[in-house]
């Protein structure tokens, strides 16, 4: 019932959030009287804010129309290649002039985005900084909502699989970007290609922030998992899709409880932020204000996850550390990290990451004891928190020019 009881609290809001934003936007039109007076500034960004707090937010575009690739700028075309019930495998086209000079060929990489909570959106600044240099494919997970019944269960196996899908698709001059949570499937993938000696087997794989063995240096997600029994989860997390969506009864874990947990993170954080964006209209800060829109469009947009791959991540990854233990199945298949030997390998952790905490990631090195050591690689970011690995300053000046660097020395 909790989700739709939200569902109704919403459509209840709707029409107060509609009327604050035409209330914020009429006392600030400079052809309206009332937006001259003594504390129109004020009324106008305290209704914006009631706004923000109250609406809706939809899954964000990526909206990346140009990058400068080999130091000329060209254009962007946004196209599915794979359409699988869950997930669509996007590429980012670089679209040249006919009359112009081809670009050289470039590695292909695909980007396993997160399925935890946010859209594959929230790696735009990374995708963005990638096609400088690559063929970039991103895979755009689908909101378990939208999802019909009759499309049948996703579990954690099936995410293994879908991924194996993609890297034999476009292997076998691939090479794998896993941010976060998909560490874990990738690896798994990767290791079931090497023990079958599958010819389209990545070149590399880049694994950053993920929980690989959560023992280590466990952080406040980590404890949760563990102090909360399996049967937690499922009774207090777990609901039915309303009947207002196309995946109508399907069990999921509602994208609005997710988003409470992002927030009770860091509580006081998010309400300074918000009491920024108020100052920063009243003084006319339009470039703050604006920082502030484009982050929480993003940050506040979340999806809904299949029940029973939320629930198997829970158990496999958090519970269990099926993985690092060498007790992992999937499909009835073992997985096992030892058998990979001829895939690079670069793990990237935050020194103040407080979603992976440090040595989560690494610990990918001893479970590929196959690898050589010359094709191994660890960085860990200074002064560098779980997003910033992957978004932001940090991400384009000092991170990403290691993997560029990984990349060619092991094309």
């Amino acid at each position: 019932m909790l989700y739709q009881i939200y569902e109704m609290q919403r459509a209840m809001l709707n029409p107060l959030t509609i009327w604050a934003e035409a209330s914020s936007k009429m006392y600030s039109n400079p052809f309206n009287p009332l937006a001259h007076t003594p504390l129109s500034k004020r009324i106008s960004a305290g209704f914006e804010l009631m706004y923000r707090l109250g609406k809706d937010y939809e899954k964000p575009q990526f909206g990346i129309e140009t990058v400068v690739s080999e130091g000329r700028e060209v254009s962007i075309v946004q196209e599915i290649v794979d359409s699988k019930p869950f997930c669509k495998l996007l590429h980012f086209r670089k679209m040249v002039p006919a009359e112009g000079k081809p670009l050289s060929v470039q590695p292909k990489i695909l980007v396993v985005a997160p399925l935890s909570g946010h859209h594959s959106t929230l790696l735009r600044d990374t995708v963005r900084t990638l096609l400088r240099d690559h063929e970039v494919y991103v895979t755009d997970w689908v909101d378990g909502r939208m999802v019909p019944l009759s499309e049948g269960a996703f579990h954690l196996d099936d995410y293994v699989h879908y991924v194996i899908e993609f890297i034999q698709l476009l292997g076998p001059d691939l090479h794998l970007m896993s941010v976060c949570q998909p560490t874990v499937p990738v690896m798994a993938a990767v290791s079931l290609m090497a023990s079958n000696n599958d010819p389209k087997l990545p070149k590399t794989m880049t694994m950053m922030g993920g929980p690989i063995d959560p023992r280590e240096s466990p952080t406040e997600v980590n404890k949760l998992a563990t102090t909360k029994p399996y049967s937690w989860f499922e009774n207090n997390v777990i609901y039915s899709v309303p009947h207002t969506y196309p995946g109508y009864l399907r069990k999921v874990y509602p994208g609005f409880l997710q988003h409470v947990g992002f927030v009770s993170m860091n509580p006081d954080k998010h309400a300074q932020s918000h009491y920024d964006f108020y100052l920063h209209l009243i003084e006319g800060d339009g470039e703050s204000a604006e920082a502030h829109r484009q982050f929480y469009d993003e940050y506040n947009a979340v999806l809904d996850m299949p029940a029973e791959y939320y629930l198997d991540t829970i158990k496999t990854v958090f519970q269990e550390h099926a993985l690092p233990r060498g007790e992992w199945k999937v499909r009835g298949q073992l997985v096992n990290p030892s058998d990979i030997k001829n895939v690079a390998l670069f793990t990237i952790e935050g020194e103040l990451d407080d979603i992976s905490g440090v040595g989560q990631t690494r610990a990918a090195h001893k479970l590929c004891s196959s690898i050589p050591e010359d094709k191994k690689q660890h960085f860990e970011a200074p002064e560098c928190g779980h997003y910033g690995i992957f978004s932001g300053r940090r991400w384009r000046e000092m991170i990403y020019p290691k993997i560029t660097e990984f990349i060619k020395a092991n094309a």
